[in-house]
């Protein structure tokens, strides 16, 4: 019986036994122990399951990502440290120095500067072409050695809606998967593999931890893409791995467990990026209530958007939610639930009023975070887009001046006062 996505957020990933921890037990261990030299060569060579370093693999963290895959409908998943690591983990685990790759320009600064500025120096260039382009624009960003196209389906402060849908098409025509962060939908909302994308990723530090209590992120593989049919251009994939004996991937774990395998046993054995499993254990818990938290997010948003909307001090108010929002049509076909919590606005009066109203509030707290249960806001110019000029800021929607709001799970009432007091002259 395939449950529904509220009962996979309570019970998914780990079903105890006669007389075991109900809930997922932490396993604090950095090492395993085996009986024989033999036994720990196998899991060396990826020829047995099991765990022999933390490093690589936990219990734990491998619960939690099984809900979360279950969540998405992919095949295999993984956690990380972070969403950072996600994003880049998802990305260098099919392209390395000489590659190149099609992203979206509305994403996460973080993410931007890590593609712009990190990964280029590394050899890997990335294209940003506006979401919103036509479909000629969009293949005119495509090279011979393009390995993947990268979006949000929310974008995070500029919430743009993603046409998943188009991005996909568009990406597998070019024999190239596309990876979606669907941090700010999270899958009670949107589930982007099954309108077509092939890679998810998440910062679980956001809604789905739900409580600003443990950074970490998630890489889930729907096994759906065909890495052999382009064996030139995922070489990593679909040749062997000479630091494993030889193994070759996608022959030895099928495409549902080929790039999940690689990024565990190859890029985490290298770099390191673990969750910790305490991490991984607030995750769960965060998890537990994602169903309802969502809910509350999503009409606390809405009833803020439209208080703001109606707001004579207000220059303008994006959110999806909103009749008239451009991506509103876009947000019923992927969003018919509702998006997130999160609106964004400018004030009349540009950056000194923006400055001035986040002094006034009091509800809401001033920080460098999104997308938990507490009301927080931010000027993504001075804080998470700050590495821009104003020129990047535009192309990736965003305005100097802008706002970036989160509602968190408190009553809407007092946060519009708290919105409305702060506007107040």
């Amino acid at each position: 019986m395939k449950n529904r996505i509220e009962t996979t957020c309570v019970q998914g990933g780990y079903t105890p036994g006669n007389g075991e921890p109900r809930q997922i037990p932490i396993i604090q261990s950095t090492t395993f122990k085996y009986d024989t030299s033999e036994d720990m060569a196998k899991l060396f060579d990826l020829e047995a399951s099991g765990y022999f370093y933390t490093r690589l693999q936990n219990p734990t963290n491998d619960n939690v990502a099984a809900k979360i895959c279950a969540l998405e409908g992919g095949s295999a998943a993984m956690l990380t440290s972070s969403g950072q690591a996600a994003s880049f983990y998802s990305v260098f685990n099919i392209a390395s120095c000489g590659d190149h790759v099609v992203a979206s320009s509305c994403i996460y600064g973080g993410s931007y500067n890590l593609f712009a500025v990190t990964m280029k120096r590394m050899g890997i260039e990335f294209t940003f072409i506006n979401p919103d382009c036509s479909e000629e624009e969009f293949q005119a960003a495509f090279r011979p050695n393009t390995k993947a196209v990268f979006a949000e389906t929310i974008a995070n402060p500029a919430l743009v809606v993603l046409d998943i849908e188009k991005f996909a098409k568009m990406a597998h025509k070019n024999g190239v998967p596309l990876i979606v962060d669907n941090t700010f939908a999270t899958p009670v909302n949107c589930r982007p593999i099954e309108w077509g994308a092939d890679i998810v990723i998440h910062s679980t530090t956001k809604y789905m931890d739900g409580h600003a209590s443990g950074v970490g992120g998630c890489i889930v593989d729907s096994g759906k893409f065909d890495w052999t049919k382009y064996p030139e251009k995922f070489p990593g994939l679909c040749t062997p791995d000479h630091s494993y004996h030889g193994i070759t991937y996608t022959e030895k774990f099928g495409l549902e467990g080929a790039f999940i395998t690689k990024a565990t046993a190859q890029l985490m054995r290298d770099l390191g990026s673990i969750q910790s499993p305490q991490n991984a254990f607030l995750l769960n818990l965060g998890l537990e209530s994602l169903h309802v938290r969502m809910e509350r997010h999503c009409a606390n948003g809405q009833a803020v958007a439209e208080f703001l909307n109606s707001h004579d001090k207000i220059e303008s108010v994006k959110y999806c939610g909103l009749k008239g929002d451009k991506y509103y049509d876009l947000a019923q076909k992927y969003l018919p639930k509702g998006s997130c919590g999160v609106v964004s606005f400018e004030i009349k009066g540009g950056r000194a009023a923006a400055e001035k109203f986040m002094k006034k509030l009091k509800l809401a707290i001033i920080a460098t975070h999104v997308a938990d249960a507490h009301t927080c806001v931010l000027h993504p110019a001075s804080a998470t887009h700050r590495q821009m000029t104003d020129a990047e800021l535009y192309n990736c929607g965003i305005s100097p001046s802008m706002i970036r709001f989160s509602c968190g799970i408190e009553n809407a009432d007092d946060i519009i006062a708290d919105l409305a007091q702060a506007l107040a002259d």
